[in-house]
């Protein structure tokens, strides 16, 4: 059985980079039928933090990256002291007893040589091992090359002399990195590990751990790292925020996960995808090779995308978190009728909530140049006109809401405009906004009369 996961460190928020990583383990795993699993490895002490751990978890759910277990490395020491032992009782690993000043010493005197710093193996055969003097555990480097295939990079090589006998546990207690990384990937029975080609070399020292431990390493695919546009890493200084800012800007989970899919995944010309999509479609053989470069810009497109294709009652679901409190005191119906006005034109969740708060909260104030230019005293005379059209009509019926406009315009020789914008004013109190008509059924006949009216009163009865 596939199993895949994704293993962040609490030490901050999560951000796109992390997520994307998510997203390929959890799609990888769901279009094999497979697990996947959250590891919290919250092992730094000091920099690890709830907060951060809550984020992660919030921004996962949020995203729709449901894990089938979760585990926290910092409950698993008994584990990792159980495969450290094993190790060291095998011959396989050893305590050392060197000091700072002593590795310090030795560092200096290695590049004096023109030699890169490596342990010199000082306490490898050692007659004895006290475990209560203060002491790290090292590995004993097997002199083998490292060598794996990579899903994306190909085959790989990695010399043993690039190595030493590297760390396991550090002399307060505590574990390395890629010791607790192999041995919970070897208990929660990980096939697949995807992830930044950052940890290539973490990889060759994983693979020389599983080596110790007698076991086979899982396959690897290491993905390039995002860019900015200046084609540098990825930072905030690129307009890239955490997950939960980009929901609390009014993006989509889909059209977040769909756009970060993108970036490091293709299928064809394709762009857009719905879930179903990206689980059917995704395979590590269409991971790229290249880095792929963050743009906001797209992001909004994607988001905007979605939008259009999604039904108005899921896309409420997300609003309600921008809407004015006034539009609660509405029906789901009523607001369902409102957002299908305005989400093919709105790119954020919070335009579109913007853009449609007028449906529950009357302007209190109209825009000055639309009033300046749209109602001039030559159409005080065909704007009482049309109002009183528009009392006779029946506002379920668009045929009917048409033929008043109509019949305005023939009378008075005017064009569309001239009346349109005047009534989209009353009704939102902006030039902008959804088709009139649309605005007008939304709304309902006594509603959008009664705006129509204040701003008559308001221009012509001052």
């Amino acid at each position: 059985m596939v199993r895949t996961r994704f293993a962040p460190s609490p030490t901050g928020h999560l951000h796109i980079g992390g997520l994307r990583t998510a997203i390929f383990n959890y799609l990888f795993a769901k279009a094999n039928n497979g697990g996947f699993i959250l590891r919290i490895e919250d092992t730094d002490r000091e920099r690890s933090k709830d907060e951060y751990t809550q984020a992660i978890l919030e921004g996962l759910k949020w995203c729709g990256l449901e894990w089938d277990d979760i585990c926290f490395q910092s409950k698993r020491n008994e584990i990792y002291e159980k495969y450290m032992n094993k190790l060291i009782e095998e011959g396989k690993a050893y305590r050392c007893y060197c000091s700072k000043e002593r590795l310090e010493q030795l560092k200096k005197e290695q590049l004096a040589r023109g030699e890169n710093p490596h342990y010199d193996g000082h306490c490898r055969n050692l007659k004895e091992y006290p475990i209560d003097k203060p002491h790290v555990v090292r590995i004993k480097l097997i002199e083998e090359d490292i060598d794996f295939h990579d899903h994306v990079h190909g085959d790989l090589h990695f010399s043993y002399k690039e190595f030493d006998d590297f760390i396991i546990r550090r002399s307060d207690g505590s574990f390395m990195y890629n010791f607790t990384n192999v041995v919970d990937d070897i208990e929660c029975g990980v096939t697949h590990v995807i992830r930044g080609d950052d940890h290539l070399t973490n990889t060759a020292k994983q693979i020389v751990l599983y080596r110790l431990l007698g076991k086979e390493p899982p396959e690897y695919a290491h993905v390039p790292m995002i860019l900015g546009e200046d084609k540098t890493r990825l930072s905030k200084r690129h307009g890239a925020k955490s997950v939960l800012e980009y929901r609390d800007m009014g993006i989509l989970p889909i059209a977040l996960v769909n756009y970060l899919l993108r970036l490091g995944f293709s299928y064809g010309d394709k762009e857009i995808f719905t879930w179903d999509e990206m689980i059917k479609y995704f395979s590590l053989d269409r991971l790229n090779k290249s880095a792929a470069v963050f743009n906001p810009e797209k992001l909004i497109w994607v988001n905007a995308e979605h939008m259009k294709m999604m039904e108005p009652e899921d896309i409420l679901v997300y609003l309600k978190d921008f809407l004015d409190k006034k539009c609660f005191e509405f029906s789901d119906d009523y607001l369902i009728e409102a957002i299908k006005t305005r989400q093919t034109k709105a790119q954020t969740l919070v335009e579109l909530a913007d853009e449609i708060r007028f449906y529950c909260v009357e302007p209190q104030e109209y825009e000055e140049k639309g009033i300046k230019k749209y109602l001039k005293e030559n159409v005080k005379e065909p704007l009482e006109y049309l109002y009183k059209r528009l009392e006779e009509a029946n506002f379920s019926k668009e045929d009917d809401l048409k033929r008043a406009f109509e019949e305005t315009m023939e009378k008075f020789d005017l064009k569309m405009v001239k009346l349109a914008q005047p009534v989209r004013i009353a009704l939102t109190g902006r030039t902008i906004g959804p088709g009139i008509y649309e605005m007008l059924m939304v709304l309902g006949k006594d509603e959008s009369l009664k705006r129509f009216k204040k701003l008559l009163d308001v221009v012509y009865s001052g």
